[in-house]
């Protein structure tokens, strides 16, 4: 059971006769035997696609409340893995065709959904090895998507789905946006504009063909540097409204009950209820809600974040960097290059190679070998500071900080905490 006697802990922790098991939250194990003392503890989870609420509370009081930040791409770093085991079967000179074995058990989902339902499990028996929890019960929530987007529909519309009567996606983008370009700022406003479907989730390594990832650009704002980290279309979020959470919990609901064999609550009652207590709306606050919380003193938030454990990249490619003639400013090659789009299309845009200038530094490709010790996201103690991870180079010698961007000899530092998988965050 949690305690507040940290006196104790200190008399129970030099006498041997417990140990630290993690140090945030900071937890002891007893070493000794004793009775089998604790109260009745129940468990609110306020389950969702990006975030997960948690509240632990006794009769008396909150022992534990906070979120998880689910991990963000996992579609994305699918194919990717796709990609490689691909390429790996094709050097198989004399692979035998298995096309025919591929076969989905009953209750199959999507790697990426599967993925989200795991988190949820995994966090929830984190808690369970920490607090002994008697009772677990979970939001549970289904949406009408359909119904969203058209409060009018009925009867036979439901079987159309929202490109019904259109060739292709293509023309359901340009359709649905007016064909027109939807950069407010474009300057490129003729009769003549080259329209081009753009993936919004491009920045963050969403390149899903789904319609609320796609929007209309024209050839003008649709170019490789407004895709830099200084362009606009970095961390751009138009107003395309996405419906993967709903899809998500509408999907994942009744099975995340059965596989925890917990009891539910529905998210109009929690509202209700949030309401009644006048508490603000957070994901703690409905998990609280969630697990019967009334009149209990509330504990300080604890936030945890996903961290993925490794990245298949290997091989990354470096850009040369030249000098634009134009502004005198260092540049990537791929921002001045020759404009060529397609080979059988005349689509090319503005040939600009001209515009450069003296040569920086040469494009390069960069083999990783071997696993480093030091890994992105890691926290790390330099000059009686703390700073995290942002990289490694020089074959592992040499450590990028993130706030400071300095690089910094490895014998320069020391650990400070592996941030994998669900971490403090």
């Amino acid at each position: 059971m949690p305690t507040s006697r940290y006196a104790k802990v200190r008399v129970l922790l030099r006498e041997k006769k417990a140990t630290v098991v993690q140090s945030n939250p900071f937890t002891i194990q007893l070493t000794y035997d004793t009775a089998d003392q604790v109260q009745n503890i129940t468990l609110g989870i306020d389950s969702g696609y990006l975030n997960i609420g948690y509240s632990v509370i006794s009769s008396r009081k909150e022992l534990a409340s906070g979120e998880v930040k689910l991990l963000k791409g996992m579609s994305e770093r699918l194919k990717e893995r796709a990609m490689y085991r691909n390429q790996r079967r094709r050097r198989l000179r004399y692979r035998k065709p298995r096309f025919d074995n591929r076969r989905r058990l009953e209750g199959w989902l999507a790697p990426s959904v599967q993925h989200k339902l795991d988190s949820h499990i995994r966090f929830i028996d984190k808690l369970r090895k920490i607090v002994p929890i008697h009772n677990v019960i979970v939001e549970v929530a289904a949406f009408d998507i359909q119904k969203i987007k058209s409060l009018t529909i009925s009867g036979e519309d439901y079987q159309n789905g929202e490109q019904s009567g259109f060739w292709n996606l293509r023309e359901y983008i340009l359709h649905r946006d007016n064909h027109a370009c939807q950069n407010p700022h474009c300057t490129s406003k003729g009769k003549s504009q080259i329209l081009e479907v753009h993936h919004v989730g491009f920045w963050n390594k969403d390149r899903s063909d789904r319609p609320g990832n796609l929007i209309t650009l024209c050839d003008k704002c649709h170019t490789p540097r407004n895709h830099k980290t200084s362009g606009f279309l970095h961390s751009w979020k138009p107003n395309v409204r996405s419906f993967k959470d709903a899809t998500f919990m509408s999907t994942v609901r009744w099975r995340l009950k059965n596989k925890l064999n917990c009891q539910h609550a529905y998210g109009y009652e929690t509202k209700s209820k949030r309401i009644s207590l006048g508490l603000e709306k957070t994901h703690y606050n409905d998990a609280f809600c969630v697990a019967g919380g009334a009149l209990q003193s509330r504990a300080a938030p604890l936030i945890y974040e996903q961290i993925k454990r490794n990245s298949r990249s290997l091989e990354k490619f470096y850009d040369a960097k030249f000098i634009d003639v134009r502004t005198k400013e260092k540049v990537s090659g791929q921002e001045l290059s020759s404009g060529r789009r397609t080979r059988n299309k005349n689509l090319n845009a503005d040939n600009l190679r001209i515009y450069r200038g003296s040569r920086i530094s040469s494009g390069k490709r960069s083999i990783r070998r071997q696993r480093y010790f030091y890994q992105p996201n890691d926290t790390v103690k330099y000059m009686n500071r703390v700073f995290t991870v942002k990289g490694t180079h020089n074959k592992g010698t040499r450590v990028i900080l993130k706030e400071s961007g300095k690089s910094v000899r490895i014998m320069e530092l020391s650990p400070h905490r592996f941030r994998k998988g669900i971490a403090i965050k």
